[in-house]
């Protein structure tokens, strides 16, 4: 169902009459039921997936009537396709316009994967104008949002796309405004970000097991195991053995235990977990030496959070484990190693010979791809004859289709020949990205999110919060691809502001192209913070790790099923 999920789970949908549920995959449609309809975003293999199930009904003589809706509309490509097969004809065809997909309290997203690709290396704005018509819509709901800036030339299409609906419009938003400002900020001005490895524990949760629709797949005995099983673990003190059948946990801030670690580095974790871990012991002592019925009626009224507590913190202890497992090891250290070295300017001889390891060892394409997009964001490019001799080594390793990834990376500035001018050096410098000596127990800053690295993106919306704004960094933001443009939005007559003058100020943050689960972490932290004295709501086209973004620029002979 992927992100439909999110708003309409299967027991709701059961509830409204449907009586089986299908995830979406190649294969025979075994069904009684007469009507199927089917809910997909509007992808080309969908289209094929579905002609092949509707034409084996008909080869087996199946009458059945079809529905097709889109999420969040058709294309005349899907209808193109579907006709060519012949079977445009046995649908309804509906679109659901769910854009703003609401993944958290503060986090929403309108799940568009391929937006950064479409319009750096295809041309493609249609993502751009899903954008502009997201931020109309939030602004029909919430007020004119009177103050804009924004960076990159996304932002200042979108930007300009919005000031076209407007005085199309006619009519103008007359909700009295309940946010401040809006920051726009294109992916592209911060590809050195997403290339690094998240170091917050949600970040590591998405870097590990990659994080769907808010949830994540682990084994069943961690999620569900029997009583039988829990027994037997105490009493033996190992842990279950895997059953190898895996099943979705949700990742939410509804989950208290969660809510409270999500964005800590991951190396205070479990100190945290162990005193959470005594919190909730204490609190079974107390419980059963209460002795008054009013007590004992007091601790009954919070046994059943204090149990799904105990069960939550269960399971993150589990995926704690793992991820030590993992975090613990050499080729994991020897990698953040390269990393910090990158973004600190430092050893580069030695990142050199880890990278040639990698591929050597045929390490994960994406590993190698990643490292290599951070070492030319942070060296202002590659050395001609190193590119070509990383070149030649990955093609010879990774097969001939990498030639067509080179081309794509190229041709996004992700790799190129390097620029006499110490551009990342002066933005490092500038802007303090770096930060030496950091409690990470007790952080002061963002860059605990990166154990040292502070999130150029974030940094820049720091910046951008100040009431000097980003004048105070003139130079740094020359540096940067695209415009840079600060705009008032008038308000409406009759917009007036009713909002409670002691509430903090709400900035909302667009990031055009991804956003990380840790620069979230970083904003949350922000918002914290006394200097900064506001809320962030975060809205993006797609929440992603490096993996993700560069996943649409690797080329790969199999087609995804």
């Amino acid at each position: 169902m992927g992100f439909l999920n999110l708003i309409a789970d299967p027991q709701y949908l059961q509830s409204q009459g449907a009586e089986q549920i299908f995830p979406l995959k190649r294969g025979p449609l075994e069904t009684n039921c007469k009507n199927v309809v089917y809910i997909v975003t509007p992808d080309i293999k969908y289209m094929h997936i579905i002609t092949d199930q509707v034409k084996q009904h008909a080869m087996d003589g199946l009458k059945k009537e079809y529905s097709l809706v889109f999420v969040p509309r058709g294309t005349i490509l899907c209808s193109r396709v579907l006709e060519e097969e012949g079977v445009l004809g046995n649908f309804t065809i509906h679109e659901f316009p769910l854009d703003i997909v609401p993944f958290d309290e503060d986090v929403l997203s309108l799940e568009l994967g391929n937006s950064y690709k479409e319009y750096l290396l295809d041309g493609d704005r249609t993502s751009l104008f899903y954008v502009a018509k997201s931020l109309m819509k939030f602004q029909a709901m919430f007020g004119t949002i009177p103050v804009v800036k924004g960076k990159g030339q996304c932002s200042r299409l979108v930007m300009d796309m919005i000031t076209r609906m407007r005085k199309e419009m006619g009519e103008e938003f007359t909700v009295p405004p309940e946010i401040d400002s809006l920051i726009l900020i294109d992916r592209d001005i911060d590809t050195v970000t997403p290339m690094c490895t998240q170091l917050t524990y949600e970040g590591l949760i998405d870097e590990i097991y990659s994080i769907k629709n808010n949830a994540i797949f682990l084994d069943e005995t961690i999620v569900n195991p029997s009583q039988q099983q829990q027994q037997q673990a105490q009493s033996t003190g190992k842990a279950i053995p895997p059953s190898g059948k895996k099943v979705p946990f949700p990742l939410h801030s509804n989950d208290k235990v969660y809510s409270e670690i999500r964005d800590t580095n991951f190396s205070i974790l479990c100190g945290l977990l162990n005193k959470k871990a005594k919190d909730i012991d204490e609190y079974y002592k107390k419980f059963k030496s209460t002795q008054s019925i009013t007590a004992i009626r007091d601790h009954m009224k919070k046994l059943a959070s204090y149990q799904m507590e105990h069960n939550s913190l269960r399971i993150h202890t589990c995926i704690t484990e793992e991820i030590l497992d993992i975090t613990k090891s050499s080729s994991f250290m020897k990698g953040i190693e390269a990393e910090q070295n990158l973004l600190a300017g430092v050893n580069l001889e030695a990142v050199e010979r880890y990278l040639e390891e990698s591929i050597n060892k045929k390490d994960s394409i994406y590993k190698v791809i990643r490292l290599l997009i951070l070492y030319n964001s942070t060296n202002n490019g590659i050395k001609p004859k190193y590119l070509e001799f990383i070149k030649r080594e990955i093609i010879q390793t990774y097969g001939t289709e990498q030639i067509l990834t080179f081309y794509n990376l190229e041709k996004l500035g992700l790799i190129r020949k390097s620029d006499p001018k110490p551009t990342f050096n002066v933005i490092r410098k500038e802007l303090n990205l770096i930060i030496e000596d950091l409690n990470e127990s007790n952080p002061s800053d963002i860059a605990y999110t990166y154990s040292g690295y502070a999130p150029l993106s974030v940094r820049l919306i720091q910046h951008a919060i100040r009431p000097s704004g980003w004048r105070s960094i003139e130079e740094v933001m020359r540096l940067l691809p695209g415009p840079t443009f600060e705009e008032i939005q008038p308000l409406p007559q009759g917009a007036t502001t009713n909002v409670k003058s002691d509430r903090k100020p709400i900035t909302l943050v667009y990031f055009i192209g991804g956003v990380t689960f840790s620069e979230i972490s970083a904003l949350r932290f922000l918002s914290r913070q006394d200097q900064a004295n506001r809320d962030f709501i975060i809205l993006t086209t797609k929440l992603i790790n490096g993996n993700q973004m560069i996943d649409n620029f690797i080329e790969k002979l199999t087609p995804d099923n």
